[in-house]
């Protein structure tokens, strides 16, 4: 059942923001958009209690209730930049505004965008082993909460990979093709 409501959270992220950014472009009623878009959070806070109380009903955490924890920790990193890159579109789309830019291709810019990006990946890292580690302490149950500990695991794993992009970004820029830095002398 959770696997579901993590599915349907998704689905459920999308809509209400489809819904505000609707309301406040093509509808043109800005403060309804507004409420809708403040509204987006509350999907994560429905997962959330459906998690807690299925592992307070004494249900042995598995891989959805891992999944549940990463997902509201990379929903809650990563929300708020995702609403700003649709509500960018929709402006430009149905309102005039400029239109949206792209993440730098090259050099520094690219390696600040690229720590930026690890940035968010690292919060939404710890927000998600502080609810991992919330779940073990509410079951209090090695045997019934093996899974929780295994996704710190996974996610560490992932953090470590995205690692690896900032990082190259900043040992090895990227130039424009063209580039007389770039251009090898023989």
């Amino acid at each position: 059942m959770l696997l579901a409501l993590i599915v349907a959270c998704e689905i459920g992220f999308w809509v209400v923001l489809l819904a505000g950014l609707i309301a406040r472009y093509p509808l043109r009623l800005p403060r309804l958009g507004m409420v809708l878009l403040a509204c987006v959070p509350l999907v994560d806070l429905v997962l959330l209690g459906a998690t807690v109380v299925e592992l307070r009903g004494g249900a042995v955490a598995g891989f959805q209730h891992g999944l549940a924890a990463a997902y509201i920790g990379f929903s809650l990193a990563f929300g708020h930049g995702l609403i700003r890159w649709a509500d960018t579109r929709f402006a430009h789309r149905f309102a005039g505004g400029p239109p949206p830019t792209r993440p730098p291709r090259y050099g520094r810019d690219r390696a600040r965008h690229e720590w930026r990006e690890f940035g968010k990946a690292l919060v939404a890292w710890a927000i998600s082993c502080a609810l991992l580690l919330g779940g073990i302490a509410l079951v209090d149950d090695a045997g019934r909460t093996t899974e929780l500990r295994a996704w710190i695991g996974r996610l560490t794993l992932v953090l470590a990979i995205w690692l690896i992009f900032p990082v190259s970004y900043t040992l090895w820029p990227h130039r424009p093709k063209g580039d007389s830095a770039s251009t090898r002398v023989r």
